[in-house]
């Protein structure tokens, strides 16, 4: 399919992997983000971006921001303490895109709908029971868009993510691990570290979702999309200092330390009710979605790692002629 692509939440790395996707196959495209700044600092030297900020509390500069396009990628993040906004910024969006005749929506989705795994792996077909907050929250945000696909109004898709990692993802568990290896000081990860996990290498994604959304049998239902393999904190960490030459130091903080910390932190705060995925990991099986569009490359573990240290590096050495705000470098899991 050939026409407008508007992603919804470009400024995030989902987003700006998908439209380096775009980029490469020389296909214009729309970013849409509260942030002009922002979108201008990310997109601003590629000609084919057009940069349109938008307010999804007015539903003119909604309309405005989906009129001409063909199919929005959703991509909107909220705090972490926010979740409550996930199915109001989504009943918004597709009022919006319906009313400007958006022909398809693909939701960027996460594995917290899933709640507890029945199965592992969990296949795209496991029911959805979120024994979480967040998780029904992005259950209603699914919901929304699955019942205006059932009711032929706009179709709608979901791809599923697991934890991501890459150059310039900071809202990751991984992250402070990088940063601690490149100073030879102690990684800070989030406990038990040793429990089978998965993570997608962010660049990864973006290919993945071009394919998907001009795909006429995606819609209608979710797909899941796996990382590189099972594998553990512990293990990308080792990996990650012995990259850099340095013997692996770590430190783990428990549940119980979460929620401590919480008192004083909102993010931590939030973080105590997605402790199972820690302790009851979903790993997920996404046969289905190499069958529907055959090959689905992934960056192995190794080669992730090399190329995420060496754009920290390359970033330090540019803030270091021209200095920038530090981040915080909280971890995260994929909200």
């Amino acid at each position: 399919m050939d026409g407008k692509v508007a992603l919804f939440g470009a400024s995030g790395v989902i987003g700006q992997s998908v439209a380096n996707a775009l980029k490469a196959q020389g296909r214009a495209y729309r970013v849409v983000g509260r942030s002009k700044a922002s979108l201008q600092a990310e997109f601003g030297t590629d000609p084919l971006a057009e940069i349109v900020t938008w307010n999804p509390e007015d539903p003119a500069s909604v309309r405005a921001a989906a009129h001409g396009v063909d199919t929005l990628v959703y991509m909107v993040g909220v705090n972490y303490w926010q979740f409550h906004l996930h199915p109001v910024l989504m009943r918004k969006t597709l009022d919006g895109a319906i009313a400007e005749g958006v022909k398809q929506v693909v939701l960027i989705g996460t594995v917290y709908p899933y709640g507890l795994p029945r199965t592992t792996p969990v296949k795209d077909d496991h029911p959805r029971e979120p024994n979480s907050f967040k998780g029904r929250m992005r259950k209603e945000q699914e919901d929304l868009l699955l019942a205006e696909h059932a009711a032929g109004t706009i179709r709608g898709t979901i791809l599923r993510l697991p934890d991501f990692y890459g150059p310039g993802v900071e809202l990751s568990f991984l992250y402070r691990a990088f940063v601690a290896a490149v100073d030879g000081n102690r990684a800070q990860l989030i406990g038990p570290i040793d429990s089978p996990h998965e993570f997608i290498y962010v660049p990864d994604v973006g290919p993945v979702v071009t394919k998907l959304m001009d795909e006429p049998r995606a819609y209608g239902r979710s797909w899941n999309l796996a990382g590189a393999g099972v594998t553990s904190q512990r293990k990308l960490v080792e990996e990650t200092y012995r990259q850099v030459g340095r013997p692996t130091k770590v430190m783990t903080m428990g549940k119980g330390m979460i929620r401590l910390v919480g008192l004083f932190d909102p993010f931590m705060r939030e973080l105590v009710e997605m402790h199972y995925l820690h302790t009851q990991p979903v790993l997920m099986d996404d046969s289905e979605l190499r069958h529907l569009l055959g090959d689905v490359p992934r960056t192995p573990y190794a080669e992730g790692i090399r190329q995420t240290l060496a754009a920290l590096k390359q970033r330090r050495a540019a803030a270091a002629v021209s200095p920038a705000p530090a981040a915080t470098g909280r971890p995260r899991p994929t909200p």
